[in-house]
Formats: C-alpha cells, sequence, structure tokens
C-alpha cells in the first residue's frame, strides 16, 4: 500500500494518526525504558561531561524522547514516503513536524498514564497495608477477649 496523496485528506489524517504510534514507541522505548539503560546511560555522561559543545549535544539524541523522535520520525519518512497536505518536497516538512508533535503528545499521554497507574498502585498498597493492620488488631481483640 502507497501513502495517501493529497486529494484523499481523511486517509492521510488516518496515516497521521497511525504512523504517530510506532514512532512514539522507538523514541520511549530507546529512551525511557530498561531494554536500552546502559547505552542511555553512558550517553547522559557523555552529555554531562563531554569534551566539547557538539559532542555533548549529539548524546541528547539518545535520551530525550524529543529530540529522538524527529530522527525517527524522518526514518519513518523516509521508508514510508509519508507527504501531508502537499504531494511535493512541502509534504514532506509538513508531514514531519506534525509526526513529531503528534508522536510527542502520544508520549506525553503515556507518561500521564503510568504515573495514573503508578498512583493507584501505590494508593492500593497502602489500603492493603491497613487492611491487614486492621485484621491484624481485630485478632489481638479477639485473642483478648476469649
Amino acid at each position: 500500500m502507497h501513502p495517501p496523496l493529497s486529494d484523499h485528506p481523511t486517509l492521510q489524517l488516518f496515516w497521521l494518526l497511525i504512523l504517530a504510534i510506532p514512532i512514539a514507541c522507538v523514541a520511549w522505548t530507546v529512551t525511557k525504558e530498561e531494554v536500552f539503560k546502559e547505552p542511555r546511560l553512558f550517553f547522559e555522561e557523555v552529555r554531562d561531561c563531554g569534551r566539547n559543545l557538539f559532542v555533548r549535544k549529539l548524546a541528547y539524541l539518545f535520551t530525550c524522547e524529543y529530540c529522538f523522535s524527529h530522527w525517527v520520525t524522518l526514518f519513518f519518512l523516509i521508508v514510508t514516503r509519508y507527504k501531508l497536505l502537499l504531494d511535493d518536497w512541502r509534504g514532506y516538512l509538513i508531514s514531519f513536524f506534525a509526526i513529531v508533535w503528534l508522536a510527542n503528545a502520544y508520549m506525553s499521554l503515556y507518561s500521564r498514564l503510568r504515573v495514573v497507574i503508578t498512583s493507584e498502585k501505590a494508593h492500593a498498597k497502602v489500603k492493603e497495608k491497613e487492611a491487614e493492620k486492621l485484621e491484624a488488631e481485630t485478632e489481638a481483640v479477639r485473642g483478648n477477649g476469649s
């Protein structure tokens, strides 16, 4: 299947919404997840203690999901040849920035979702500990009363 041309705006929008998902996934995985922890720690060290400005800025590529998403988007645009609104080089430019924006919005939503899930897990553990404590106190009272 070829990417849609500018005379199919609905299909182009569909492609935009879908194409941003794997870009967000790759950018998030490389810059945040444990799978790439060791290379990321190396690049964080280079970023913080690099010899010159160019090397330090280049290290941001693998430590900043926003920065990395630009490179992942460029790769996906080359592979898919997706253009948005216009069928020439301007379509590539528009699609590049639209996809980067949307992929980063997806990553922000995912990050927020993780915070909510973590918070709910912590809240559930607190409730569980309170229930265990209450149960232990109840057992102690029952033991003293009999």
